[in-house]
């Protein structure tokens, strides 16, 4: 599997409930912070949730 850098570069103030668990499922929190994941449906489909507010990159 490949791996992906996520890093949120929006703020999750004014969101609703389920992206702001997005975030915190994914290690996030505030911005500019950024985690290293093994990418798979389940992390795809979180990415997918809050897209708007991260930026994905592969490594």
């Amino acid at each position: 599997m490949a791996r992906i850098k996520i890093t949120q570069v929006r703020s999750i103030i004014k969101r609703p409930k389920t992206q702001k668990l997005a975030i915190q499922s994914l290690g996030l929190g505030k911005i500019n912070r950024s985690v290293s994941l093994e990418y798979n449906d389940a992390i795809g489909g979180i990415i997918r949730k809050i897209q708007h507010l991260v930026k994905v990159e592969e490594i």
